[in-house]
């Protein structure tokens, strides 16, 4: 990544709504070193040969069997990717923590273990712990001597965490804060040895502490749970529990900013989890098609499997190039930061919070999609629990759920542009006023000058970014800082920008593989990033007249919706012959292998 570096200048956060890129300015799976790969063979190895032969054990909810592997993962140094060198970890880049997190999708109640032990269990104390807490706690994170755990939500706070009812007392010797609450769903809460929790200081002063496991500390039962059940969720109740003072974490006071920093990593890396789980169940789509007959032949040769397996690879490549282009931008900003310093990587991090929430959105949408058209292939059979498609259904739900929900992600997308923007941190405030100063035009934006192998999606992503920056400045003209109360319309808005990054990212994966494989070898690619235009520029049309209705007075309505039809004017195109191709192709590979 350093040598990329020099040849791609540093990209702001957000700035793809108001900047074009070229396709040589992104990095794209393909990008991927060998080293990189090999660590995520390393992870895949693991899994199929340590992990999967134990699942029955992991399902009965042994979890000195989970505690055994972790510590397996451990010596394989698949817990220590984020962790700096110093402190006994790798200090790796960002793309190789997305190409192991998609390996891990092999198990995903292990996976969701390892998850909550490497994310949220062990990076509040990277990026917020003192030189004393790092060096006590991280080394026997990094190996798996001790788990960890996040304790954030409560019965009566989920979304609205600074909510919390949770109290810490300091003790009359000013030793220890005493602890007293409840917390809910603990990811690893049955077997944890540490836990990053959040209280109210004197009931007020929302603040993280880390709590060893010991008296006070009191894990509930096992909850039954739709999907991940190899995975251990408790309640925590913590009574008159005793935290030395040298266990607070970052500042009194100052909880909220390791509560909702250390999502932007954790959106990430699960969107890259859920693109490895759609991979795994789209190739099991595919063989199981290939290998059931009716009417006396494949399953696969039908259209309507067909155009299934077709749009389960679209999906599955769009996020992938999300995914990669992200952890590129984040890796190449990292590049130019002190590593040591953890208030300077989470600056670099933090500005990519747009991506990272569209990314948590769009993709687990996405696997929501992939698995219940992988149940409909299989039939009455992916109703059963014999099959891996039952289990697959059941263990995505709860990705739009955690990590905050998609409704709240949805909310924090046009709201963090706009947050920035009036920071002077990105210039789309001038952009979106201008967009909305085009309404009345009569001629549709100029697009003779757009070259390449892809002209019309890349018209599309320009007319759509227009589209976008107008509804924008249109929503806050109209709602002015009551806009926050508008959900419905901050949603639509959100969904417009998210076809736009999964757009962009996908055409700009594809014209970089032309340009370096030639026309002809990327064929498939091209398919897909076609289709995908046709049908994001109907979700964005829909998206856009439910916003402009809402926004638009009676003497703006019909200029309005005028140039919603200039913005988003696309090409048809033949897409159910597109459609087939691109099954027939992944049918033959008998996967997805791009």
């Amino acid at each position: 990544m350093a040598t990329r570096v020099e040849e791609i200048r540093i990209v702001k956060g957000g700035s793809f709504l108001v900047e074009d890129r070229r396709p040589d300015e992104v990095f794209t799976p393909e990008d991927i070193t060998e080293e990189q790969r090999m660590f995520a063979r390393v992870a895949e190895d693991f899994l199929r040969k340590e992990v999967i032969p134990r699942e029955a054990e992991i399902y009965s909810k042994d979890w000195k069997v989970t505690r055994d592997l972790l510590r397996k993962a451990g010596e394989l140094d698949l817990l220590r990717i984020d962790i700096p060198e110093k402190y006994g970890g790798l200090g790796l880049d960002k793309v190789s923590s997305a190409i192991v997190g998609e390996q891990f999708a092999l198990q995903a109640s292990f996976a969701g273990s390892h998850s909550a032990h490497v994310n949220i269990g062990t990076l509040p104390i990277v990026f917020f712990g003192t030189e004393e807490q790092k060096r006590k706690y991280l080394p026997r994170l990094a190996t798996g001597e001790l788990i960890g755990a996040y304790a954030l939500t409560e019965p009566g706070s989920g979304s609205d965490a600074l909510a919390a009812k949770t109290r810490a007392v300091l003790s009359e010797d000013g030793r220890y804060y005493i602890l007293n609450g409840q917390k809910m769903w603990i990811t690893n809460g049955g077997f944890a040895d540490i836990f990053t929790v959040f209280a109210k200081v004197d009931g007020e002063k929302f603040t993280a502490f880390i709590v060893e496991r010991g008296p006070g500390i009191i894990s509930g039962h096992e909850e039954g749970k739709m999907g991940l059940d190899g995975s251990s969720t408790t309640a925590l109740m913590l009574e008159d529990c005793r935290v030395p003072v040298e266990n607070v974490l970052g500042e009194v006071g100052k909880g909220h900013k390791i509560a909702f920093n250390v999502l932007n990593l954790g959106r990430l890396k699960l969107g890259a989890r859920s693109i490895g789980a759609a991979k795994l169940s789209l190739n099991n789509a595919v063989q199981y098609a290939k290998e059931r007959h009716q009417f006396g032949q494949p399953i696969c040769n039908f259209g309507l499997i067909q155009q299934k397996l077709a749009e389960m690879t679209v999906r599955t490549y769009v996020g992938e190039s999300m995914i990669y282009r992200t952890v590129g931008m984040i890796d190449q900003a990292l590049e130019i930061v002190d590593k040591d310093d953890p208030a300077q990587v989470l600056k670099a991090v933090e500005q990519y919070a747009v991506e990272c929430s569209i990314i948590k959105v769009w993709v687990t949408e996405a696997l929501a999609y992939v698995v219940d058209e992988a149940v409909q292939i299989y039939g009455g059979y992916g109703y059963s629990k014999d099959y891996p498609a039952e289990r697959a259904y059941r263990d995505a739900r709860i990705s739009r759920i955690y990590e905050g929900t998609n409704e709240i992600n949805r909310l924090i997308i046009p709201s963090q542009l706009l947050k920035r923007a009036s920071g002077g941190e990105l210039a789309l405030l001038l952009a979106a006023e201008g967009a909305f100063d085009e309404i009345g035009q009569q001629s549709s934006p100029d697009r003779s000058q757009i070259v390449g192998p892809l002209p019309e999606e890349r018209g599309l992503v320009a007319g759509a970014k227009r589209l976008a920056l107008t509804l924008l400045s249109g929503a806050t003209r109209e709602y002015a800082d009551k806009l926050r109360n508008e959900q419905e319309v901050l949603g639509y808005i959100a969904d417009i920008v998210m076809e736009i990054y999964a757009l962009e990212s996908a055409l700009l994966r594809t014209e970089k593989l032309i340009a370096s494989r030639g026309e002809d070898r990327c064929q498939l690619q091209r398919d897909i990033t076609r289709v995908f235009a046709g049908d994001a520029a109907d979700r964005i049309e829909h998206a856009a007249k439910q916003v402009i209705t809402a926004i638009a007075g009676s003497d703006q309505l019909q200029a309005m919706r005028d140039r919603l039809k200039q913005l988003i004017d696309h090409a048809w195109t033949d897409s159910i012959q597109l459609r087939r191709r691109i099954a027939q192709s992944i049918i033959k590979a008998g996967r997805y292998s791009l």
